[in-house]
């Protein structure tokens, strides 16, 4: 078994005996659906009109929850080090780490978001365009998560400047997102939306996990 392969299985183990890690983001995505027909108008049309948005936002949100630890724990306890020291590539660990997040956050996310959208008076044309734009959408989040994740990993309560750091990328993801999903529910073509998720998903597997081991180097190097 290679050192990556390890790794992942590692991860996974932690988070099915941690079940705190998945359960979270997916608690905090079911109380924001829940609770914002509450807190504004809970017309069926008023919902229906700001339902893409709102999703898509939450799923940001819920993601960004679970990145702060994602290496964290790694530089602290000197994973990392051992990892360079056994000339295994970073760029393959980055990888892993992401699809680890990806399994216990993104994609959980996108199986209950359909049906939690109910709530939200999301028209029934849009339920495949929110269930593709999420499963597109959310592997990037993890991806450009990961970067901040690593270059605030050495930092503690690095939580804030991950935000500040991240939630730039996120804007054009969110809004390709959201709009995907608006289309579809008003009987428009989305498909040139979901095209650019996967374009931008197929740039951030390339590019992303060497910016990952770029800043997991400089924490180390600290």
């Amino acid at each position: 078994m290679s050192l990556v392969t390890a790794t992942i299985k590692r991860d996974l183990v932690i988070a099915a005996r941690n079940p705190g890690e998945w359960l979270n983001p997916l608690m905090f995505f079911l109380m924001v659906l829940a609770l914002f027909p509450l807190a504004v108008d809970p017309d069926p049309k008023f919902l229906s009109k700001i339902a893409a948005g709102v999703v898509w936002v939450a799923a940001l949100l819920a993601t960004l929850l679970s990145l702060d630890a994602l290496f964290k724990a790694d530089v602290e306890d000197g994973t990392l080090e051992q990892w360079l020291a056994s000339g295994e590539s970073l760029f393959a660990m980055a990888l892993g780490k992401v699809f680890v997040h990806w399994c216990i956050s993104g994609l959980p996310l996108t199986l209950v978001a359909p049906l939690l959208a109910l709530m939200m008076n999301l028209p029934e044309d849009a339920y495949s365009a929110l269930f593709f734009s999420l499963l597109l959408g959310t592997p990037i989040l993890s991806l450009l998560g990961a970067v901040g994740a690593a270059l605030t990993a050495g930092v503690r309560s690095g939580g804030l400047l991950l935000s500040l750091v991240i939630l730039p990328l996120y804007i054009p993801i969110l809004i390709f997102g959201a709009s995907a999903v608006y289309h579809a529910g008003i009987g428009m073509e989305y498909a040139g939306q979901l095209g650019f998720l996967g374009s931008f998903l197929c740039i951030s597997l390339t590019l992303t996990p060497f910016a990952v081991a770029g800043a997991l180097k400089l924490n180390l190097s600290r």
